[in-house]
C-alpha cells in the first residue's frame, strides 16, 4: 500500500470465480498488491458442482480473490463502480486444456480515503470489518459510538495483510417467490405429476444459473406452486447478498428461463429471517409494564411493520402502541415498538418485518405477560399498646422492583415505616399504635393498608391488608380504699372502656390466679366490667389484687389493695357452756375461745349489761372468761342469753353464738357435775366436745357436740357427735379452703392430706359417728370447688371413700342412719360431682381399684369411639357388675367428654330406704356420669350379680337425689329389667302407665301394689269404655231421626255424638301410648310425641263439647226470644268443640317440643317437671267443669222458677228434664273425676285419690252410654218402636202420657222430691201455663228440647 502521506485513493474489489482445475496464477504482475485467498465455502462438505458441468469432468471449485486498486484521483472510484455494476455475469474466461475459469461476480468491498493526515478505510454497503480487526486496529473517531459486540465499518489505515471488509452475516436461507403469468393448473399442486416435475426442473435450472453469481451460493430448491397466476416459491441458500447483486442474479434467471413461462420480473420477493436482532425489554414482563420491542438490522431501510400473530393485526401508532423507526449512523436500521400499560391480552407472538427493495427481513419473538401476585396476610388484629407491629408483603416473582409504596384507608390514620428487601422481594411496614389513636369500639376499628409494588417499567401490583385496631382496655377500678375485717364482705369493680377482650381474670401480686367463682364479668356494647365479690373475708384476702383484661398478647392491668383486719369468724368462736342452769344464789364461768392470739377487746353482754372479759392463753387456744354471779340479777327464776363481743383494731366487732342461761331455784337441781354443770331431772343440754369430758389433745381440740340428759341424779350421754382431733382439724381447714382465693390451687394438696389422715384415723372414724359425718361434710364441701380433677386427685378422693365405706365403719353408718340424716346420699352426690369434673391427663382409659370402691373412666376421642364396656369385681364382697354404652350412643357426646363409672359394694347397706323394711338396693351400686350435658336420648346397660335368684322379683332402680325433700330415695323411672337369669340381672336405664298419669306429675311407684291395681282398673275400664262408646254411637245412629225432631234435640244429640266419638278416639290413643312406652323401640320417641298430642287434643275435645252442651242449654233457657239458625249453631259448636282444643294442643307442642320437653321422660303424657305443660290440659278442663256446674245451677233455677209466659209445652218440658238430667249427671262425674285428678298432682298424695281418679276416668264411656244416651226416655221409645216391641211400648206410652199430665216435679217422683226438699218445697209444684204469642211459643218449643 502507498505511503499515507501520498494523496491517493485505493479500493479493494472481490473477484469470485470458479475453475475446474486448481489455479496456478501469478496475479502480482497484473494487480498490485495481490492477495490470493482460497475459500472452501462448503466447509467439510464436498465442493459444489454446477449442473452444466458433466459429472465425468473435474468438479468446479469456487474462489474469492481480494484485489487492491489505488487511484491518484478520488474521482476515478465512481466510474469504476459504475462499470463493474454494468457487467453481466458470469464472464467466461480463457479456456485451456487444464482449466476453465468463469468470473461469477466482482464487487467493491473496501474504500480508503485520506482524511486530514490519516487514511480512513470504510466498508461498502453490505460489508463489515472482521471482529478481530475492530479489536486490534484503531477505529475512526466518528464511529467510536458503536455498541459493544458490533463489527466496525471504519478503520484508520488498511491492514497490511488483510483480511479486508467482508460480507456481513452468516449463511442464510432466502425464502423467495416469483409470479409466472400463465394459468394455474391443478397438477401443480401434485408434486408427483409430470407438469409439476417439468416446471420444477426448468425453474431450478434457471435459478441455479442465475443465483450462482451470489457470494456463498450453495443451493436453490423449488418448494411449490400456488395460484395467483402461478406463484413459484423457492429457497436459496447463500450469504446475504446486496440488493444490486440480487437484481443481477434475477436478471440472469430471466435470461436462462424459457420465455414461455412468462416470468414477471417485478414480482420477485425475498424474505430473510436471520438478519434481524429482536430484543424485548424487560425480560420478565408484568401487567401494566411499558414494554419495548426492538428490531435491529444492518440493512438500511425505514420501511418496517409490526404484526401481532394472535390478533391477526398490524400494529399502528395509537394511545397504547408506538412505532418508531430510524437509521443509526447510516449503518443500522432500528425499529422500536413500545406497548404502554401492557395486559395479558397483549401476550403472544410478534413479527418485525423490514422491507428493502425485494427483500423482507422478518424476525419473530413470543412474549409472555405475567400478572403481579403479591403475598400477604389479608387480615390482622393489632392492639393499640404502642408495641411495634409489622405488615409484610412479598412478590411471588422476585425482580428488582423500582419501589414499593404503602397506602392506608380508614377512619383513623396510623402511619408506619416501610422497609424493602430487594433480595427477597419483600416489603415490611412497621407501625405503632397507642391507645390515644384507637377509639373504643366493640369490634375494633378497621383500616385497610395497601402495599403496591412498582416495577422499573411501570407495572403496579397491590395487596390489601385489613387491620383491625383494638384499644387496650383503659381500666377504672374502685377508687375508695378497701379496709375490711374478717367475716365481712367487699367487692371491687373493674371497668374497661373497650368491650373487646379474650380473657378477664384476677390474680394476686404473687401472680396466683383468683378462683373464678369469686368474680363475674359482663360485656357491654361500649365496654366491659368485672366484679370481684367476697362474701366472707378471711385474712388470706389481705393483699394487692390485679384486674387483668387480656386481648391476644396484650394485657391491661388495674391494681387494688385490700386490707383485712383480723377478727374471728362467728363459727370459729367456741363458747362454753352452750346452755347452763344456775341456782338463784349460785355462779358460773362463761368463756369464749378462739384459735389465735390477737389483740382483741372482748366483752360479755347480757341484756343491756356489758362486762369486760379476762384473757387466758393455753397453747394455740386463747380463751376469754367471765364469772357470772346470779346475785347480780334482780329476780329469779329467769332465762338469759349471754354473748361475747370481739372488737378489733378497726373497731369492727363480731358476736359469738349465744349461751343460754337458766336461773332456777336450787331445790330443783338434781344433777351436778363440775364440767357438765347442774340441771333438773330430764334436762337435756349440749356441750362442745372440747369442753366436755371427752379426751382431747392440746394441739388439736376435739370438735363436734355431745348431748347430755339428766337421768335421776346423773348426767347420761344421749348423743355423741364428737369429731376426733385430726378430723376436726381437717374440717376446719376445709371450711377455710372454700373461702380461700386460691382454693383450686390448694385442693390437690388438701385431698392428699385428707386421704393420708383418714387412713391413719380409721379407728376414730369407726368409733365416732361425728368423725364419719365430718369426713362426709369435707368431701361435700370440696366437691363444689374443682372445675377439673386429675387422676391423682381422684385417687385420693376414692382412697378416702374407701376408708369410710370399709366394713368396720358400717356399724357407725347405722348410727348415722338412725339419726335420719341424708349423709349417705350426700356422700354419693359428692363422688358424682368429683366424677363429672374428672379429666384424665394422658390416657383415654383410667382405672382405680380399692377394696370398697372401684372406678373406670374413658375419654371420648374424635372419630368412631369404641363402645364403653367396664367390669367391676369385688372378691371380698362376692359382688360383680358390668356397665355398657354402645358406640352409637357415644357418638352423640361432645368431643373429649369423660365417662366415669364408680362402683360401691357396701354402699347398698347404708343408703336410705324409701319403704321401711325393704332393702331395694341388694347388689352393687354403680354410678355413671358424663362430664358434659347430654341433650340427646342416652341409654346405659348394666348387669348385676343376682344375689337372690329364687327370691323376690328384682327391680332396676336409681338413686334420685330430689326425692324425700331432696334427701334422696330409690326411683325406677326410666329404668327397667331387661333380662333375669340365675346369675345376673340385666337392666337398661331408660312402663304401662296407669290412667292416673293423665294429670298426675308423679306416677305410682313402678311394680307396687298400687300400680298393679291401677293397671287392672285401667285395662278393664278402657275395655268397657270403648265398647260403651261404640254402642252409644250405634244407638245414636239407629234413633237419630226419631230423637232430632226439633232444633234443640238436634243440637243435644250432636254434642252427645261428638263427646262419645272424641272420648273413643282418646281412649284408643291412650292404649297406643301405653304400648309405646312398654315396648322399647328406636322410634318410640316420635311415636310418643304423636300419641301425647292426640290424647291431649281428644280429651280436650270431650270437655269442650261438654261446654258446648252446657252453653246451648244456657242459651235456649235464658235467651228465649232470640233464635239462631241450625247452621250457625252447628258452626259455633264445632268451632268450640274442635277448634279450641286444636289451638291449645298445637301451641303446647310447638312451644315445648323444640326443646324436647313436651312429654315426660317416663310416660307418653304432657310434661310436668320441666315445663308444666300439663297445665294446658288441667286448666281448660277445670274451668269447663266450673262453667258447667254454674250453668247447671242456672238451669235448675230456671226450671223451678219460670218467668210468666215462659211455660213450655209438654214435649219441651220433657226435653228440659232430659237436659237437666244429662248435665246433672255428666258434669258432676267429670268434675269429680278431675277433682280427684287434681289431688294426684301433689307429691305423696294418698293412694285413694289415684284409685278413685283411675276408676271414674276409665268408666267414662260407660257413664256416657247410660246417662247421656240410654237414660233418655225418647231414645228408649225410639228403640222400642225400632224393634217392634208394640205391647210394651203401648203400656209404656200410657204411663208416659200419665206422667206427662202430671207436673214434672211431684212428690211421687223421687228425683223431684229431692229437688223440692233441696229448695224447701213440700207437696206438688205446679208450673203455670199462660197463653203466649205464636212467636214466643215457637222459640220456647225449640229451646226446651236441647237434650231430648
Amino acid at each position: 500500500m502507498k505511503s499515507p502521506k501520498r494523496t491517493t485513493l485505493c479500493c479493494m474489489i472481490i473477484v469470485i470465480y470458479f475453475s475446474q482445475a486448481t489455479p496456478n496464477l501469478n496475479l502480482e504482475s497484473i494487480v498490485h498488491p495481490l492477495i490470493l485467498r482460497e475459500h472452501e465455502l462448503a466447509g467439510k462438505e464436498p465442493l459444489r458442482q454446477k449442473r452444466a458441468v458433466a459429472s465425468s469432468r473435474v468438479a468446479a471449485e469456487e474462489y474469492t480473490v481480494d484485489v487492491e486498486i489505488s487511484f491518484e484521483n478520488a474521482s476515478f472510484l465512481e466510474p469504476i463502480k459504475t462499470y463493474l455494476n454494468s457487467l453481466s455475469f458470469p464472464i467466461q474466461g480463457n479456456s485451456t486444456d487444464q482449466a476453465t475459469t468463469t468470473i461469477l461476480s466482482i464487487e467493491v468491498t473496501t474504500v480508503c480515503r485520506p482524511t486530514g493526515n490519516e487514511i480512513w478505510c470504510s466498508c461498502e454497503t453490505g460489508y463489515r470489518w472482521p471482529q478481530e480487526r475492530c479489536l486490534h486496529n484503531i477505529t475512526c473517531q466518528e464511529h467510536d459510538g458503536f455498541p459493544a459486540g458490533h463489527r466496525c465499518s471504519c478503520l484508520k489505515g488498511l491492514p497490511p495483510k488483510g483480511p479486508f471488509c467482508q460480507l456481513q452475516g452468516a449463511d442464510v436461507t432466502l425464502r423467495m417467490s416469483v409470479r409466472l403469468n400463465v394459468g394455474f393448473q391443478q397438477d401443480l399442486k401434485n408434486s408427483s405429476s409430470a407438469l409439476y416435475r417439468s416446471y420444477k426442473t426448468d425453474l431450478e435450472t434457471a435459478f441455479w444459473k442465475g443465483y450462482s453469481i451470489l457470494p456463498g451460493f450453495k443451493l436453490v430448491t423449488v418448494t411449490g406452486f400456488r395460484p395467483g397466476s402461478v406463484v413459484v416459491t423457492y429457497e436459496v441458500k447463500t450469504t446475504t447478498p446486496s440488493p444490486e447483486l440480487m437484481r443481477k442474479a434475477n436478471d440472469q434467471v430471466m435470461r436462462n428461463l424459457n420465455q414461455t413461462y412468462k416470468m414477471d420480473y417485478n414480482s420477485f420477493q425475498v424474505v430473510t429471517s436471520n438478519e434481524t436482532k429482536f430484543t424485548i425489554v424487560p425480560e420478565i414482563i408484568f401487567e401494566g409494564d411499558t414494554v419495548t420491542l426492538m428490531c435491529e438490522t444492518e440493512v438500511l431501510s425505514s420501511n418496517v411493520s409490526w404484526h401481532h400473530v394472535e390478533r391477526h393485526s398490524d400494529l399502528q401508532n395509537n394511545s397504547r402502541f408506538s412505532v418508531y423507526t430510524f437509521v443509526l449512523n447510516n449503518m443500522t436500521s432500528i425499529s422500536r415498538l413500545t406497548i404502554y400499560n401492557i395486559t395479558q391480552g397483549d401476550a403472544g407472538e410478534y413479527i418485525c418485518k423490514l422491507t428493502l427493495d425485494i427483500f423482507e427481513y422478518e424476525s419473530r419473538k413470543k412474549m409472555d405477560v405475567t400478572p403481579i401476585r403479591i403475598l400477604a396476610t389479608e387480615e390482622m388484629k393489632v392492639t393499640c399498646d404502642n408495641n411495634p407491629v409489622s405488615l409484610n408483603c412479598c412478590s411471588e416473582i422476585n425482580v428488582n422492583w423500582s419501589t414499593v409504596e404503602w397506602k392506608q384507608q380508614g377512619k383513623i390514620n396510623i402511619p408506619g415505616n416501610p422497609e424493602t428487601d430487594t433480595d427477597s422481594g419483600c416489603s415490611r411496614y412497621t407501625l405503632k399504635a397507642d391507645g390515644r389513636q384507637c377509639p373504643s369500639s366493640l369490634g375494633g376499628v378497621r383500616v385497610t393498608y395497601v402495599c403496591e409494588f412498582i416495577s422499573e417499567h411501570g407495572a403496579r401490583g397491590s395487596k390489601s391488608i385489613e387491620v383491625t385496631f383494638t384499644s387496650v382496655a383503659n381500666l377504672t377500678i374502685t377508687r375508695d380504699p378497701i379496709s375490711v375485717s374478717e367475716g365481712q364482705n367487699f367487692s371491687i369493680k373493674c371497668i374497661s372502656d373497650v368491650s373487646n377482650y379474650d380473657e378477664v381474670y384476677w390474680n394476686t401480686s404473687a401472680g396466683i390466679k383468683i378462683y373464678p367463682k369469686f368474680y363475674t364479668t359482663k360485656r357491654y356494647a361500649d365496654g366491659a366490667e368485672s366484679v370481684l365479690t367476697v362474701n366472707t373475708v378471711t385474712r388470706e384476702w389481705n393483699g394487692t389484687y390485679h384486674c387483668i383484661f387480656r386481648y391476644k398478647n396484650s394485657y391491661s392491668v388495674a391494681t387494688k389493695d385490700v386490707t383485712v383486719y383480723p377478727l374471728p369468724l362467728e363459727p370459729n368462736i367456741m363458747v362454753d357452756p352452750l346452755e347452763a342452769t344456775i341456782p338463784c344464789n349460785g355462779s358460773h364461768h362463761f368463756k369464749c375461745c378462739i384459735e389465735e392470739n390477737e389483740d382483741y377487746k372482748v366483752t360479755f353482754q347480757m341484756d343491756s349489761l356489758s362486762f369486760l372479759a379476762e384473757k387466758e392463753v393455753k397453747g394455740k387456744q386463747v380463751c376469754y372468761k367471765y364469772n357470772f354471779m346470779a346475785s347480780s340479777v334482780s329476780w329469779c327464776p329467769k332465762k338469759l342469753n349471754i354473748f361475747c363481743h370481739f372488737t378489733n383494731a378497726a373497731n369492727n366487732s363480731v358476736q359469738s353464738p349465744s349461751m343460754k342461761l337458766n336461773l332456777v331455784p336450787g331445790e330443783n337441781i338434781m344433777c351436778q357435775d363440775p364440767i357438765i354443770g347442774v340441771g333438773e331431772p330430764g334436762k337435756v343440754i349440749q356441750k362442745l366436745c372440747q369442753f366436755s369430758s371427752v379426751p382431747s389433745s392440746p394441739g388439736s381440740p376435739t370438735g363436734g357436740i355431745i348431748t347430755y340428759k339428766c337421768v335421776g341424779s346423773q348426767w347420761k350421754v344421749k348423743k355423741n357427735d364428737c369429731i376426733s382431733a385430726p378430723i376436726n382439724s381437717l374440717l376446719q381447714l376445709a371450711k377455710a379452703l372454700i373461702k380461700s382465693p386460691y382454693q383450686d390451687a390448694k385442693l390437690p394438696t388438701y385431698l392428699k392430706d385428707l386421704s393420708v389422715s383418714t387412713g391413719k384415723v380409721k379407728h376414730e372414724v369407726s368409733s365416732f359417728p361425728g368423725s364419719l359425718g365430718a369426713i362426709i361434710n369435707i368431701l361435700d364441701l370440696l366437691s363444689t370447688v374443682p372445675t377439673q380433677v386429675n387422676s391423682e386427685m381422684m385417687t385420693h378422693v376414692l382412697s378416702t371413700v374407701n376408708t369410710i365405706l370399709s366394713k368396720p365403719v358400717l356399724s357407725t353408718w347405722k348410727v348415722v342412719q338412725q339419726q335420719q340424716t341424708n349423709q349417705s346420699s350426700q356422700l354419693l352426690d359428692s363422688v358424682e360431682r368429683f366424677s363429672r369434673a374428672l379429666r384424665p391427663e394422658d390416657s383415654t382409659v383410667l382405672s382405680i381399684n380399692q377394696t370398697n370402691v372401684q372406678m373406670r373412666s374413658m375419654v371420648i376421642k374424635p372419630g368412631h369411639p369404641k363402645a364403653y364396656k367396664q367390669s367391676f369385681v369385688f372378691s371380698d364382697s362376692d359382688l360383680w357388675g358390668n356397665v355398657a354404652i354402645e358406640n352409637c350412643q357415644l357418638g352423640n357426646l361432645q368431643r373429649d367428654s369423660s365417662i366415669v363409672t364408680v362402683a360401691f359394694p357396701t354402699l347398698k347397706t347404708i343408703l336410705a330406704q324409701d319403704v321401711p323394711g325393704k332393702n331395694f338396693a341388694n347388689s352393687l351400686v354403680m354410678t355413671t356420669t358424663v362430664s358434659h350435658n347430654i341433650t340427646l336420648p342416652f341409654s346405659v346397660s348394666m348387669t348385676f350379680k343376682n344375689i337372690n335368684p329364687s327370691g323376690a322379683v328384682p327391680r332396676c332402680v336409681f338413686w334420685n337425689f330430689d326425692l324425700a325433700n331432696h334427701t334422696g330415695g330409690w326411683d325406677s323411672s326410666g329404668c327397667y329389667v331387661n333380662k333375669v337369669d340365675e346369675d345376673s340381672v340385666s337392666c337398661i336405664c331408660d312402663h304401662l302407665t296407669s290412667f292416673s298419669i293423665l294429670m298426675s306429675p308423679d306416677s305410682p311407684y313402678p311394680g307396687s301394689l298400687l300400680e298393679i291395681l291401677l293397671d287392672i282398673i285401667s285395662y278393664i275400664g278402657l275395655c268397657f269404655s270403648i265398647l260403651s262408646l261404640a254402642a252409644c254411637l250405634v244407638v245414636e245412629a239407629v234413633v237419630w231421626k226419631s230423637v232430632t225432631k226439633n232444633r234443640t234435640s238436634y243440637m243435644r244429640h250432636i254434642c252427645i255424638v261428638n263427646i262419645a266419638a272424641s272420648l273413643l278416639v282418646a281412649d284408643s290413643w291412650f292404649i297406643v301410648a301405653a304400648a309405646i312406652h312398654n315396648h322399647y323401640h328406636p322410634l318410640n320417641k316420635t311415636a310418643c310425641v304423636a300419641a301425647t298430642f292426640f290424647i291431649h287434643f281428644f280429651y280436650l275435645s270431650v270437655f269442650f263439647w261438654m261446654l258446648t252442651l252446657g252453653l246451648m242449654l244456657f242459651y235456649r233457657l235464658v235467651f228465649i226470644l232470640h233464635d239462631a239458625s241450625k247452621s250457625i249453631q252447628k258452626t259455633i259448636a264445632f268451632s268450640l268443640g274442635y277448634g279450641c282444643p286444636l289451638v291449645i294442643s298445637v301451641i303446647t307442642v310447638g312451644a315445648t317440643q323444640p326443646q324436647e320437653v313436651y312429654t315426660r321422660k317416663n310416660a307418653c303424657w304432657l310434661n310436668w317437671e320441666d315445663t308444666k305443660a300439663l297445665l294446658a290440659f288441667v286448666i281448660p278442663a277445670l274451668i269447663i267443669v266450673v262453667v258447667n256446674m254454674t250453668i247447671m245451677i242456672v238451669v235448675i233455677s230456671k226450671i223451678l222458677r219460670p218467668s210468666i209466659g215462659d211455660k213450655p209445652s209438654k214435649q219441651e218440658k220433657s226435653s228440659l228434664f232430659q237436659i237437666s238430667k244429662s248435665i246433672g249427671v255428666l258434669t258432676p262425674l267429670l268434675g269429680l273425676t278431675w277433682g280427684f285428678g287434681l289431688a294426684t298432682v301433689f307429691q305423696g298424695s294418698n293412694a285413694v285419690f289415684h284409685i278413685i281418679f283411675t276408676l271414674l276416668n276409665a268408666f267414662q264411656g260407660l257413664f256416657i252410654l247410660l246417662f247421656g244416651c240410654l237414660w233418655d226416655q225418647k231414645v228408649q221409645e225410639a228403640l222400642l218402636k225400632k224393634f217392634s216391641l208394640s205391647r210394651w211400648s203401648s203400656q209404656h206410652s200410657k204411663s208416659t202420657s200419665l206422667g206427662s199430665s202430671t207436673p214434672v216435679f211431684s212428690m211421687s217422683s223421687p228425683i223431684s222430691r229431692r229437688f223440692n226438699n233441696l229448695f224447701g218445697k213440700t207437696g206438688t209444684y205446679n208450673v203455670s201455663t199462660p197463653e203466649t204469642t205464636s212467636s214466643s211459643l215457637e222459640n220456647t218449643s225449640s229451646a226446651y228440647s236441647l237434650l231430648n
